[in-house]
Parts: C-alpha cells; structure tokens; sequence
C-alpha cells in the first residue's frame, strides 16, 4: 500500500519547480508546482488520502467508478477529488492519479513557464 514518503518522493522527482510546505496547518502537506497546488494531504491521517486535481468529467467518472475517490474535502469539488489510498484504487492508478493532477496544473500555466519545466505547450 502507498505511504507518505512513497508519495513525497515522487512529487518531488517530477520535472518543474516543485515545493513541499505547509501553508495551512502542521497537518497539511501541501505540493505545488510553479506555485499551483496539484497535491494536498494529511500527514496524519491514515489511511493516507490525497487531494488531487481532475478534469471535471474524469473526476465524475472516477467517482463512480472507485469507493476511493470522492469530492475534494474542502477544495472546489468540480475540479478536485478525495483519494483513500485504502488499497481498493491500484497503486499504479493512484501515480496516474498524482500525474493527472500535476498535468492539469501545468496546463493552466503560461506556456513560457511551460517550456522552462520542459513541458509542452
């Protein structure tokens, strides 16, 4: 099952200029990219569960799809979801989860700071 660390790691190996903080509480870790959140937790909270970014009708789909993955708490819950990393979502589609995410706020981005992650346009 995926932890914490296993998460972190990750985020941090992505191309960008990638922080780790905790804007909100001593609980809240919080990823960003260029500035943008793509990845929310609690480094509490076990289960682990995510706050992730979603294309609207991806995030619908995947609601219904997973037990695992609901609204976005407290986040704009058209663009966001809950993930429970419970071990009922595969791993590999909770990473594919983290990618979506970390892709749909670079998409969002200039494209000049696009080019300097090594993105495209």
């Amino acid at each position: 099952m995926i932890d914490l660390e296993s998460v972190r790691d990750y985020c941090l190996s992505k191309e960008g200029n990638i922080t780790e903080e905790f804007p909100f509480d001593e609980e809240t870790l919080v990823f960003k990219v260029f500035g943008k959140m793509f990845l929310l937790t609690n480094v509490s909270e076990i289960p682990l569960s995510l706050n992730l970014k979603c294309d609207p009708e991806r995030a619908i789909e995947l609601r219904e799809r997973y037990p695992a993955v609901s609204p976005g708490y407290h986040m704009n819950k058209k663009f966001w979801n809950t993930v429970t990393a419970d071990g009922s979502l595969p791993e590999k589609a909770l990473y594919e989860l983290i990618d979506h995410s970390f892709d749909e706020v670079m998409k969002k981005l200039p494209n000049k700071i696009r080019e300097r992650a090594g993105g495209k346009k």
